[in-house]
């Protein structure tokens, strides 16, 4: 499994901040944000695409703070091809240690139509965009968007003339996930052998996965000479999502007999943040999800856990640590104490400190009172709930209690505090999670809002399993998701549904204060 330092190396730039936060309902809150690229930088991701400054104050923001608290990591702002954008996002990114802009223009036919550009009107932009970036920083990207559909002579041509006005990396994008492994080889060999200074930049890969061959189309990229590949954790991104970090980082890993490239990612820390990005993002991963879904280690058929009992290396191809999945599965219970918990959490990737592991124990406790066992996908769930509970909210669900059956109308007696304040409401519904749906809507008005998702996950087995509950609400085209667990699935989707409703309200003020920026000034 070892990869030899004098192998070819390949860069790791994750986009999950820019291009996976794009999937509808993915939306993730500052402090989220940050968070996370603490832990892609951890990780050892090579680049991390923070944002796009220009799109919103909230994302400058981000980019900025990111770039701020980057210890290793070149940090990346995208920018399309215009100066104020390009501006924007070296604002954003200037003061990270090893900056980067990233800037693109669509050059297939069908968006030189859209810009209304003739090829050489765009071949003059991309010279002009492109000198600008290089004028602000050393460290260039340039894209040329839906590159696998555009015509092989003028894509030669517009690489050569970003090349020479200072692009240091190119990237080339299937932006649509139309093209497969064999042209996307192809095709970073055709520029590699066409273009005058070729080599003297890097070449990158950015896929998307709409045709499923994502993952595939990146390494056949690599194996032709790219020598970044842009991805997301677990392929978030818009539509059917980009090519997942874990899995062309594994790839590599196990097939290095094939494949002799090697990457500084730490793959101990793959879990970890899988996990995190599916809470924050709301997007759950599937159970046969190549390694990090859940089915992704487990064996049920008996000639398969015959084999993996005498020789694990039967049935896995990888070890379940290398990912930093834990092979044991120690339950913990109501009796169970502070030093237990905390080596378990620190087993699951979960380092703590004294106050924080307070907190936690509380949680833990209420918790084991209500569940006979404890298991480490409980501890998972519990510690999401932590990391979201950012004690800021607006909105708390305070007192629940529901009736329902064949019998009995199905109301919900519900009492929240918001902004400090309990209110309360009685409501009825068609059946129990409606009732207090209705109840939350009777306490905090919110016409304009609609509900786009409701998906109830089991954590464990078990009729004491607990329940984790994804809600995506949607507003004038802002649409906030949360996640809330807990053993009674109603309390969950009550707590999930008003933290969407608090991320929400925090939309409408950062969009209330932005227009009041805008008419001061």
């Amino acid at each position: 499994m070892t990869q030899n330092s004098e192998q070819d190396r390949v860069l790791i730039f994750d986009t999950t901040l820019r291009d996976g936060e794009q999937s509808p309902g993915a939306t993730m809150t500052l402090s989220e944000k940050l968070e996370i690229a603490e832990m892609l930088d951890e990780m050892g991701v090579d680049i991390i695409e923070a944002g796009f400054p220009i799109a919103s104050d909230g994302d400058f923001e981000a980019v900025s703070k990111i770039a701020a608290q980057a210890k290793i990591s070149v940090i990346c702002g995208l920018a399309r091809a215009n100066f104020a954008d390009i501006d924007r996002a070296w604002d954003a990114v200037r003061h990270a240690k090893r900056p980067r802009i990233h800037t693109f223009i669509g050059t297939s036919p069908l968006h030189r139509d859209i810009t209304k550009l003739s090829q050489d009107e765009m071949a003059e932009r991309i010279h002009q965009t492109v000198s600008h970036a290089r004028n602000l920083c050393d460290n260039i990207q340039w894209s040329p968007m839906d590159a696998t559909r555009t015509e092989h002579d003028y894509l030669c041509r517009v690489v050569e003339i970003a090349i020479k006005a200072g692009a240091t990396t190119i990237n080339i994008p299937d932006t649509v996930g139309y093209t497969a492994p064999r042209e996307s080889a192809d095709l970073i060999a055709m520029l590699l052998e066409r273009v005058p200074g070729a080599d003297e930049v890097i070449f990158a890969t950015h896929c998307h996965n709409d045709l499923g061959m994502a993952t595939a189309n990146s390494l056949a990229a690599v194996e032709a000479g790219a020598r970044q590949i842009e991805c997301t954790i677990n392929g978030l991104g818009e539509r059917a999502g980009n090519t997942a970090l874990e899995e062309v980082v594994m790839a590599m890993r196990v097939r290095n007999d094939i494949m002799p490239y090697r990457t500084d990612i730490d793959t101990t820390k793959i879990m970890q943040i899988s996990r995190r990005v599916a809470a924050v993002s709301g997007f759950q991963v599937q159970y046969n999800k190549a390694i990090v879904g859940k089915n992704a280690f487990l064996h049920e058929s008996g000639i398969h856990q015959d084999g993996v009992l005498k020789n694990a290396a039967t049935f896995e191809i990888m070890r379940p640590e290398d990912i930093g999945l834990t092979t044991t599965n120690l339950v913990l219970g109501k009796h169970s104490g502070r030093a237990a918990l905390r080596a378990k959490l620190k087993d699951l990737g979960f380092e703590l400190g004294d106050n924080q592991l307070k907190d936690v124990f509380v949680r833990f406790k209420a918790l084991a009172d209500r569940k006979k066992e404890v298991y480490d996908d409980d501890l998972i769930a519990m510690m999401a709930d932590s990391a979201s509970d950012s004690g800021n909210e607006h909105i708390r669900v305070k007192f629940l209690r529901v009736i329902c059956g064949t019998e009995a109308p199905q109301s919900a007696d519900l009492i929240l505090t918001i902004d400090g304040q309990d209110r309360q409401a009685t409501t009825q519904g068609d059946g129990p999670i409606d009732a207090t749906f209705n109840a939350i809507k009777a306490l905090v008005p919110h016409g304009g809002a609609t509900l786009e998702l409701y998906q109830v996950h089991a954590v464990t087995e078990g009729t004491d399993a607990q329940a984790t509950v994804s809600v995506r609400l949607s507003e004038n085209g802002k649409i906030a998701s949360a996640q809330a667990s807990d053993t009674d699935t109603v309390v969950a989707s009550a707590k999930a549904y008003v933290a969407a409703l608090n991320r929400l309200i925090l939309r409408r003020e950062k969009t209330t204060h932005a227009q009041m920026d805008a008419a001061s000034a």
